[in-house]
């Protein structure tokens, strides 16, 4: 939800970091006009800090940023699955926890967060290569293998890399909005949502160069939410027969053609609510779900609460 104050994120760089995986975060929640969060990135200490990949960094924070922040990010580190993070960063990660904070791991960062004992008896994911090797460590620790994040409320985990975005626009629109977080996912050219439950890896004998083709037909989707949207005209504009267009579609965003066309209408009518004075019967016949009542429904089913109770949310600026 919105705060009175900018919000305050730490990325945490442990040694051997991943510069995608300190990046993400970083560039997401970096203090512009558009994005009322405050970042520092912060290591063991302040001062250079030895990176992965041929990088390294210099942060100008140490743990004492933990406590400071609202959210701390954990990008991942190199040798996770032999070694834990000095004892003074686990316990940096416990204290800002009990403090109130969220703890997101991204990728190998998992391993960190688990080292907690935050993650025992919780879902967690990581990057698919370290999934048995999470498994194995920390035998307390739920490890579900076949999904791009998982959110335990308190404690955020993602798989490799890429999936840290969407593991970002996750926190933005829980945090903020689904406004906030399509603004984010435009600036990014990220796709605005793909499902927790997406699997990781999808193995393929013969690859199939149809990603640019069904990413333009989920740009053409959205902005034709509001007209009748078939599963036989998305796989029209998709130029590949429907039963191709079914399979592929839950494999790029792990949602149906039509799952997904329903949270696309679902996810616009949240963004009219934060933003527009527009009647709940207006704002069902501006995304293609017709009247108030199956505005509703949907609206419930998907997100558990009304679309009034929603609009005040963001109206109070809570």
């Amino acid at each position: 939800m919105l705060a009175h104050r900018p919000r305050r994120a730490a990325v945490l760089v442990l040694e051997g970091a991943k510069p995608l995986d300190v990046g993400i975060p970083a560039q997401v929640f970096t203090t512009r006009e558009s994005m009322p969060y405050e970042v520092r990135v912060c290591g063991a200490a302040s001062g250079p800090v030895a990176g992965g990949d041929g990088l390294s960094y210099h942060v100008a924070h140490g743990l004492d940023a933990l406590m400071w922040a609202d959210i701390v990010f954990i990008p991942g580190y190199r040798f996770p699955d032999r070694d834990d993070p000095p004892p003074e960063v686990v316990d940096a990660l416990i204290a800002a926890h009990r403090g109130g904070a969220r703890l997101a791991a991204i990728s190998t960062g998992a391993f960190a967060l688990a080292a907690t004992g935050l993650l025992d008896g919780r879902r967690a994911t990581t990057h698919w290569h370290y999934t048995r090797a999470l498994a194995a460590r920390h035998p307390l620790v739920r490890v579900d293998e076949n999904v791009l994040f998982v959110d335990e409320g308190s404690v955020l985990t993602s798989a490799g890399a890429a999936s840290g975005i969407d593991l970002c626009l996750h926190i933005l629109r829980t945090e903020l909005g689904v406004a906030a977080s399509n603004h984010a996912a435009r600036r990014l050219v990220a796709a605005p949502y793909r499902s927790g439950g997406q699997a990781q890896y999808v193995p393929r004998r013969v690859p199939e160069p149809l990603g640019e083709r069904f990413a333009a037909t989920r740009e053409w989707a959205l902005h034709r939410l509001g007209e009748p949207l078939t599963l036989k005209a998305l796989a029209r504009h998709a130029a590949v027969s429907p039963r191709t267009f079914s399979r592929r579609f839950v494999e790029d965003t792990g949602y149906t053609p039509m799952q997904w066309v329903m949270r696309a209408r679902v996810d616009m009518a949240r963004e009219l609510l934060e933003r527009s004075e527009r009647s709940i019967e207006q704002i069902a016949t501006d995304v293609g779900l017709g009247t108030g009542a199956n505005l509703r429904t949907h609206f419930q089913r998907t997100l558990g609460t009304t679309p009034s109770a929603y609009r005040r949310t963001f109206a109070h600026g809570e």
